[in-house]
């Protein structure tokens, strides 16, 4: 059976976090959760502290199926994190969902972690030698044993120290010690951002879980800084020196929420301009625009605007299928594509079509959908695409295909247009891109394969979120 998400990145997870005293921080972070479930469907689970014990709650499913109002009701607390996760192959387990939460010297701690570290695997065979046990298959495990070997230290500087020995791509919050901790990598990979609700603090992946549960947008947190919230509000004090920014492209691509805003780039607005790039690289003398939904539609919308061209719903979206399903059987297996998408026959027959989309990975799903709207009577179909060819891996907490299996590795531009069948096939250029986020500070290594963090031999090939 053929799966839609299989051919496309994913994102590794999203977190929140919130200090709030006689609120019922479990139910708003359940809530700052539900806003996040698209960052990851395979666990969720919510950590509560008092200031002196931590309960937790997590499970395999969506966030809706882990927990019920009953289970909210019995979380109590002044602070909550959360975390849903999305499981690379062979990782989907119960251990690894989070937050993982541990007893040490000190007391108790909670952490949720969203990114990849470029060298967890020296990391844990380091702490192993000098008796680490690990319990789960998780870069965050690798994160809190580093915290835990600096015990002698505040936990501030702790948290410093363990900066200082990571490497690679992280957005991480942490109940411990009466205090909700946030932590952003020096080079703001990974997306966090604070929100205040009333006098009381919280962190998100993104600022659509803030207006989820009704804060305000303060600001993201910079590249390399801890931010500490407490009874006396929020303090922020440096971790490691800010490197260039180089925040992940393909979270205005692809992966955040249209409605939320990362290093002030509101990704709605990005993703039109992705398409007035297009228009302005691209122009079709076509009779339709179209969007393979949802993630094309802003920029079909801005490429149809800018050269006046019509735009209509030409493949419409299932959304009432979730993460699973009955499988089709082999024989049936394009049933399993209409599942999620179908064509509109009345909207496409005899028209020269433009389609929009963000990205092709391996070119499985790009090649069914061309085949989908000529099959609904489509005269002519040109694929546009808002993000460069994919041709690189990704070490930082995106799950991508293997190098080999980039479909942009494989084959030129031509190669690529035969392979999906199109008329025409075009991406969008690197500068296209930047000018459309108005920034360069951006991470571009899946397209042109200049990492800004090293990755080790021995983690290249890994991708294991927290």
């Amino acid at each position: 059976m053929f799966d839609f998400s299989l051919d496309k990145p994913h994102e590794e997870c999203g977190v929140f976090g919130i200090y709030a005293p006689n609120q019922e921080v479990a139910r708003l972070t359940y809530y700052g959760l539900y806003a996040l479930q698209h960052r990851g469907q395979e666990s969720a689970g919510i950590a509560v502290s008092d200031g002196r014990a931590i309960e937790v709650h997590k499970g395999m499913g969506l966030v809706s199926e882990v927990f019920s109002n009953h289970i909210i009701k019995n979380l109590h607390g002044k602070m909550a994190i959360g975390h849903v996760r999305y499981s690379t192959t062979g990782s989907s387990l119960l251990a690894n969902a989070q937050p993982l939460v541990v007893h040490y010297q000190k007391g108790m701690m909670a952490l949720a972690h969203n990114g990849n570290l470029t060298n967890a695997t020296e990391l844990r065979e380091e702490l192993g030698l000098n008796g680490a046990v690990f319990q789960t298959t998780t870069d965050s495990e690798v994160i809190i044993n580093l915290i835990t070997r600096y015990r002698r230290e505040s936990l501030e500087d702790a948290l410093v120290k363990t900066m200082m020995d990571l490497r690679g791509a992280y957005a991480v919050v942490i109940l411990a010690e009466d205090k909700l901790f946030g932590l952003r990598d020096p080079h703001g990979v990974r997306p966090l951002c604070i929100g205040k609700k009333g006098e009381r603090y919280c962190l998100a992946s993104e600022s659509c879980a803030l207006d989820t549960v009704g804060a305000e947008f303060v600001r993201d947190l910079e590249p390399g800084e801890i931010v500490v919230i407490d009874e006396n509000g929020l303090h922020s004090r440096p971790g490691l020196r800010k490197n260039r920014s180089s925040s992940c492209a393909f979270e205005y691509i692809y992966f955040a929420r249209p409605d939320s805003t990362i290093d002030q780039i509101n990704v709605s607005e990005s993703r039109l301009k992705m398409g007035i790039e297009l228009a302005h690289e691209c122009p079709i003398d076509a009779d339709l625009v179209i969007a393979v939904p949802d993630s094309g539609t802003a920029s079909a919308l801005g490429y149809a605007t800018t050269l006046g061209l019509p735009f209509g719903e030409g493949l419409i979206k299932n959304r009432y299928v979730g993460r699973t399903f009955i499988q089709p059987t082999q024989e049936m297996r394009e049933v399993g594509v209409r599942l999620k998408l179908n064509a509109n026959a009345s909207v496409l027959k005899d028209k020269r079509i433009v389609m929009i989309d963000d990205s092709i990975v391996r070119g499985t799903t790009s090649s069914k959908l061309v085949a989908m709207v000529r099959k609904a009577g489509a005269k002519e179909v040109h694929f546009l695409i808002s993000s460069p060819p994919v041709a690189y891996p990704c070490y930082y907490g995106i799950d991508t295909a293997e190098r080999e299996k980039l479909i942009a590795n494989r084959l030129d531009m031509e190669g690529i247009r035969k392979f999906v069948g199109a008329d025409s096939l075009h991406y969008i250029s690197e500068e296209g891109l930047l000018r459309a986020l108005g920034t360069e500070n951006v991470c571009l290594a899946c397209f042109n394969g200049s990492y800004p963090i090293p990755v080790s031999d021995l983690n290249r090939g890994k991708n294991s979120c927290g």
